[in-house]
């Protein structure tokens, strides 16, 4: 530009006339400059576009070969309807500038680049399991520890494997444990159950945890475990056989497999049942995942019938025979006043009872034995005037008569095979109770007599203390049987980590 200026004015020196000069000044020099401008500008908007990239977290474009500010659309439209009648190598020019065209139509902002963190989210199951962890970290660290105050009750004495334990455990139970009871289901055989009579405490525990508002939750991605609220004792009422109580079982577990996703992602190992009926572990051998995986909390509680004391749970057997709750618990007499050493009525069936009447019906003035009680005697009344109850096996290994001598202050004396007692994995119950093998019953009385009084004694004591445990309440109160079936279940939960 600099040169075609500097010969256009040696030109104009050297004409002659005025008119060339005019000429010159007016037409040539304004085009010489003209098109001098007009290449210089093509040749710096090709290098702006040598090199970009975006940043996704803002709407700003950053040049590689250029500090300039970015060009406006209507600039990159004119340039690419100038270039395009360029040569070949232009035309690639102007393809990268159509590719990028949307993103300067976006981005078309000075702004400065700015740092964004990258943000954790924890899922609901996340959350969870970190919660049991904790709890899990907890009850360890109490082994050791101290024991923890508490305004209502505090564990302590040899009834408990470990007071302090259980103590924690109890309290992580009672600050997190959430149960969603599903909803589908009708109602005889769903979401009720008996209140009353030997089976009472399977419609108990499902009455009273559909009411409740401290371990129930109606979001089941905040719950630890999920409970299957059918109650075997209804369908017994209403079906006559297994193949039918499977089939109902079975499409209950397919409908709350098809409506929900928590049964799939644990295989039902964050899953219980309870049942107080005999058929009870029964109606659950139609579903596989139930048996091998789920938590079943059962009053019939034999390891010979595939009960797993590590994930199952095993309940007491309660009978109610009367409309309240209220006066149950009564005790009985100190044990200087308890004349008979053992007591026992019921009828007479089952592999063991038969062993008992017939070595102990009505042959021993310290061991009495009935099948029916004479007229004019209490069953209650000997209860409270027995030091040791004999509470054996029936048809099933559960006898309601081991809370009966609870209740009454008696020391429970377990007849019985592969029955694993209520609790076990928090009571100790050797130190309240004593246990007698099939094989012992002929010298039934030779072995209570040996115990000695004083053995006898602190027994009874701590029959007392642990009575509290398996009290049935109108409204559940801390540590009864209600909160002591949710604080195995909870212990179970422990067990099971879902990541």
């Amino acid at each position: 530009m600099v040169k075609r200026f500097k010969t256009c004015c040696s030109s104009i020196k050297t004409s002659s006339s005025s008119s060339m000069r005019v000429v010159l000044l007016s037409v040539v020099i304004p085009l010489i400059l003209l098109t001098s401008f007009l290449s210089f500008s093509l040749v710096s908007k090709r290098s702006f576009w040598g090199f970009s990239y975006t940043n996704p977290y803002s709407k700003t474009i950053k040049e590689g070969f250029s500090n300039e500010t970015p060009i406006k659309n209507n600039s990159i439209s004119s340039s690419s309807s100038s270039s395009s009648s360029s040569s070949s190598s232009s035309s690639s020019s102007v393809a990268q500038q159509q590719q990028l065209l949307h993103v300067q139509y976006t981005l078309n902002d000075n702004r400065p680049l700015k740092h964004r963190r990258r943000r954790w989210y924890w899922s609901d199951l996340d959350r969870l399991e970190r919660g049991l962890q904790r709890a899990r970290a907890a009850i360890k660290e109490a082994i050791n520890g101290s024991r923890l105050k508490d305004p209502d009750y505090s564990p302590d004495g040899p009834i408990y494997w470990n007071a302090k334990v259980f103590h924690r455990s109890y309290l992580e139970m009672e600050k997190q444990f959430k149960i969603y009871v599903y909803k589908e289901g009708e109602v005889p055989l769903f979401h009720d159950g008996p209140c009353r009579m030997i089976y009472t405490i399977e419609g108990q525990f499902i009455n009273k945890m559909e009411i409740n508002t401290k371990f129930r939750t109606h979001n089941p991605h905040h719950a630890h475990a999920f409970f299957l609220p059918y109650s075997v004792t209804r369908m017994r009422h209403f079906l006559h056989d297994l193949r039918s109580f499977g089939r109902i079982v079975t499409d209950y577990v397919n409908i709350i497999t098809a409506k929900h996703p928590q049964w799939n992602r644990s295989l039902g190992a964050d899953h219980f049942i309870l049942a107080c009926h005999d058929w009870g572990p029964y109606s659950s051998f139609y579903v596989p995942e139930l048996v091998r995986n789920s938590i079943r909390a059962l009053c019939n509680a034999n390891t010979s019938e595939r009960f797993n004391p590590m994930k199952d749970v095993s309940i007491p057997e309660i009978n109610i025979r009367g409309n309240k709750l209220e006066g149950l618990n009564t005790g009985g007499h100190p044990p200087s006043k308890r004349s008979i050493l053992a007591f026992f009525a019921g009828g007479n069936h089952g592999p063991i009872r038969p062993i008992l009447f017939k070595h102990w019906k009505r042959k021993d003035q310290d061991i009495q034995v009935y099948e029916y009680l004479p007229k004019g005697l209490s069953y209650i009344d000997l209860m409270r005037k027995s030091k040791y109850c004999l509470c054996p096996s029936g048809y099933e290994v559960a006898s309601p008569r081991v809370v009966e001598a609870l209740y009454n202050g008696c020391v429970p004396v377990l007849i019985s095979k592969d029955y694993v007692p209520p609790f076990s994995d928090v009571l100790d119950w050797k130190t309240f109770s004593v246990t007698v093998p099939i094989e012992e019953i002929w010298e039934l009385k030779k072995r209570l007599m040996g115990i000695p009084e004083r053995q006898y004694k602190r027994m009874q004591k701590r029959v007392v203390q642990v009575k509290r445990h398996f009290e049935l309440n109108s409204t559940p109160k801390r540590y009864d049987v209600f909160h002591m079936i949710l604080h195995s279940i909870w212990l179970r939960r422990l067990n099971v980590r879902l990541w």
